[in-house]
């Protein structure tokens, strides 16, 4: 089994910072690519951003040049530092990773699509 635990949500002003993390844990023999979504109160859920194994990264325009996602390859951990918040980006933020268990699993491209329970960023004065 593999889990996925965010951390790092809370309240922040307009034109704050964040940073939310997340630590995969479990059996796990790689991580194919991580990526951070996030769901609004009566919206649906939308993609933020995501990261590859070899660190492709890609954003949704609404936060391109503010946030920005990265990994820790070795700990098995993904961050989003979020900039200049505003508050249309109040949401409960989920991260999601696509783990190999097994080498087996790596090379026949068979990956688990885990989800973390989510952290609400609030942003409002």
């Amino acid at each position: 089994q593999v889990q996925l635990v965010e951390s790092g949500g809370g309240l922040v002003q307009p034109g704050g910072s964040l940073r939310l993390s997340c630590a995969a844990s479990g059996t796990i023999f790689s991580i194919r690519a991580m990526g951070w979504y996030r769901q609004a109160a009566g919206k649906q859920r939308e993609l933020v951003a995501t990261i590859s194994s070899g660190g492709t990264t890609s954003y949704a325009d609404s936060v391109k040049g503010r946030f920005t996602i990265s990994r820790d390859g070795a700990k098995n951990m993904g961050h989003l530092q979020m900039n200049s918040l505003k508050p249309d980006d109040t949401a409960v933020y989920y991260c999601n990773a696509q783990c190999y268990v097994t080498y087996a699993d790596y090379v026949n491209q068979r990956y688990l699509n885990t989800w973390g329970q989510g952290t609400l960023v609030t942003v409002s004065s």
